[in-house]
């Protein structure tokens, strides 16, 4: 099961609070309480590993170390050590009414501050207060709860309604390996698909009303945000070709208008299922550019490589 929307609760270290002590060496008997460490940092890391977000699903609290304290003759707490948690690029962290995204591997991002560790009564010293009794406490690392959002960043998303062959697709052109049959269902979770230097999503499939939260409602509209490329599937054994498209387009339409400007290019796929003269048929009714394609036919699949290699280049 995939998590790409939770909540889940950080914590950075809290900062050591100082010492009050007092030098046992003979003839110098002075301050010698040693100062806090400092609480450790909280950053988020990028991978690529789209599952990353199952470590909160049960464990919904995370949180640095704390600093330690101060302690006598001189000798300052150790500071906390500061954690990197892994979640995968494209994430949106939404907190203190501001939002940071995820979007390279591999580079920290600072969520929490940890606090800062107290003073010691050494450094409180002065000519007028040689035996200061007095030291600080460490401050508090921030803490709050935050939303975390996952946005795929890809290149091309594969759209259009259940069961029209992104999947098999998807597998055919990558070594991803989605579970493919005739199901008579949507697959319920994203797949990505490595084409040379290009990253292919296949969105799960949306129907009419998606946007409004019907069937897996928006849950998956939001991957498609981040793709630069729409790759739009309609199954050649559809009734009617135009108004699956619009249907689609209208969905992506009440969900976001930015997606409407995205570059698209139109498959209708399966087109083995149905004879050649039925789909001249249907082709008529409905005067668009579109792409022929089956899994069974090799010149089919060449075709869209060759689309992938021109996106490629431009790329």
């Amino acid at each position: 099961m995939l998590i790409d929307d939770i909540k889940i609760k950080v914590r950075a270290g809290n900062g050591g609070k100082g010492c009050v002590a007092f030098n046992k060496i003979k003839f110098s008997r002075g301050p010698a309480g040693g100062s806090g460490g400092k609480g450790g940092d909280l950053y988020f890391v990028g991978v690529s590993d789209l599952s990353a977000l199952k470590q909160f699903r049960f464990k919904k609290d995370v949180m640095s170390e704390d600093g330690e304290n101060g302690k006598g003759q001189f000798r300052d707490g150790r500071d906390g050590e500061d954690v990197f948690i892994k979640i995968p690029v494209g994430t949106v962290v939404h907190y203190k009414k501001e939002k940071k995204e995820i979007v390279k591997i591999g580079e920290p991002v600072l969520i929490a501050k940890g606090g800062l560790g107290g003073k010691g009564n050494f450094l409180f010293r002065s000519s007028r207060n040689t035996t200061p009794m007095q030291c600080q406490p460490g401050t508090s690392g921030e803490a709050f709860e935050l939303r975390l959002e996952l946005k795929m960043i890809a290149d091309i998303g594969f759209i259009g309604f259940p069961n029209v062959g992104k999947s098999s697709l998807l597998k055919e052109l990558t070594k991803a390996d989605p579970k493919v049959a005739n199901y008579p269902f949507t697959t319920l979770e994203p797949n990505l698909g490595v084409y040379y230097d290009l990253i292919l999503a296949d969105i799960p499939g949306l129907i009419e009303g998606a946007s409004e939260g019907k069937g897996l409602g928006d849950k998956f509209l939001r991957h498609i945000e981040r793709t630069k490329i729409l790759f739009h599937f309609i199954s050649a054994e559809s009734e009617d070709f135009k108004k699956d498209y619009e249907t689609i387009r209208n969905e992506l339409g009440e969900y976001n208008k930015d997606l409407l400007d995205k570059d698209e290019y139109i498959f209708i796929s399966k087109t083995d299922t149905i004879s050649e003269k039925e789909l001249k048929d249907k082709l008529k009714k409905w005067k668009k550019k579109v792409n022929l394609i089956s899994i069974y036919n090799y010149e089919s699949i060449e075709e869209v490589k060759k689309i992938l290699n021109k996106i490629m280049k431009d790329k």
